[in-house]
């Protein structure tokens, strides 16, 4: 997973105005239209995009600085991987429409699938020391019948005549100005640039059908609930072969019975005596990495924490990766017997009367009184 900085080389601290200009140089480099049939080229042109559209909005680069790519919650724009008009607005934003290498607004093709949503509920164990935990979307995949072209057996998409393949109409006016050429989606094949004359019956010519798939997610350590993992092309297949949209995974991690998360640290309630905590004690504390030997000194105090250094939260990096841990924190409960035989109620009235202590009498008069008056 590459670091988005990086990939338009600029330093983390970067403005906005020079995020832009270093997008605007790579991507005159990069552009498929500069580098025709490289398909390397075109993958590092997705990832500049990918970085710029993050980037370039204050509040996912927020969250990009503080969690990296698995904090990226969501589809920029559905069906859509670089914000809701994809690379074409962003080159119309610089360059005032279209493609600056020219070609209008890139050659025909089926469209992209839509992106999914789904949630993933792991185990708390399972989020510290990450996971390979398993999700099932329904979504659209290729038919088997047809391949995914939508064209019945034995036959295939042919050229588009109104077109000829190009997915677009060009259409010349007169104005006061003189000519005006606009450019507009072929209405006949859908500015695929193809058409079918025998559709399949299967998926009634669109190349795909709805069927439940599996994916398996590598979950990183120190993931929390709320962050969202991106699978690339993962998504619902597009029509006609199109290439398929992304799977956005939702993380939810399940409530333990006894540890819970505050940032990066795990804390617990450890529960001693009355006894136990005037005298000290020692105790077995189970964690999440094994059983420790828990040191309760003499006189301890309610609220009182125990840290083990490095026993929390694995910490995420901005690249999606681990380092360090946060602590493990045991803090002190002391519970008060709610009921006494009467051999424990003459111990405790001997330690009060000795400690010079005012208790209620064993008759319980004073808790009486006290009752009446808030009756």
């Amino acid at each position: 997973m590459s670091d988005f900085y990086e990939i338009l080389g600029v330093r983390r601290d970067a403005s906005a105005d020079a995020i832009k200009k270093a997008y605007r140089k790579r991507a005159r480099e990069l552009h498929p239209d500069a580098n025709p049939d490289d398909t390397a080229a075109a993958d590092k042109f997705k990832e500049l995009s990918r970085a710029y559209e993050v980037l370039s909005d204050p509040e996912q680069r927020a969250r990009y600085d503080r969690f990296g790519e698995a904090g990226l919650g969501g589809a920029a724009g559905a069906g859509d991987p670089f914000g809701a008009g994809g690379v074409g607005d962003i080159f119309d934003a610089f360059f005032g429409g279209g493609s600056p290498f020219g070609g209008g607004r890139g050659p025909a093709g089926p469209p992209r699938g839509a992106d999914v949503e789904t949630v993933a509920r792991i185990s708390l164990e399972e989020s510290v020391f990450g996971c390979t935990t398993s999700v099932t979307v329904r979504t659209a995949v290729a038919c088997d019948d047809c391949g995914g072209t939508g064209a019945a057996a034995g036959t295939a998409p042919v050229t588009c005549p109104d077109c000829r393949g190009a997915g677009q109409v060009r259409r010349v006016r007169q104005s006061i100005l003189g000519q005006m050429v606009t450019t507009t989606p072929c209405t006949r094949c859908g500015g695929t640039g193809e058409v079918l004359e025998h559709p399949c019956r299967t998926c009634r010519g669109d190349g795909r059908v709805q069927r439940d798939k599996a994916y398996d997610v590598q979950v990183p350590a120190g993931v929390a609930s709320g962050q969202t993992m991106r699978l690339t092309g993962r998504g619902a297949r597009g029509p006609r072969g199109g290439e398929a949209g992304d799977l956005y995974v939702h993380i939810e991690v399940r409530e333990h019975e006894r540890w819970r998360r505050e940032d990066d640290d795990l804390v617990t309630d450890v529960e001693v005596s009355i006894a136990q905590a005037a005298l000290g004690t020692e105790m077995t504390l189970p964690t999440l990495d094994g059983d420790e030997r828990l040191v309760v000194p003499a006189g301890v105090q309610p609220g009182h924490e125990f840290t083990l250094r490095g026993r929390g939260v694995p910490r995420l990096t901005q690249s999606g990766r681990s380092r360090g841990r946060g602590d493990l924190r045991a803090r002190v409960v002391i519970v008060v017997p709610t009921s006494l035989s009467a051999t424990e109620e003459e111990l405790l009235r001997r330690l009060a009367k000795e400690r010079g202590e005012d208790v209620a009498p064993a008759d319980g008069s004073i808790v009486s009184r006290i009752k009446s008056a808030f009756t």
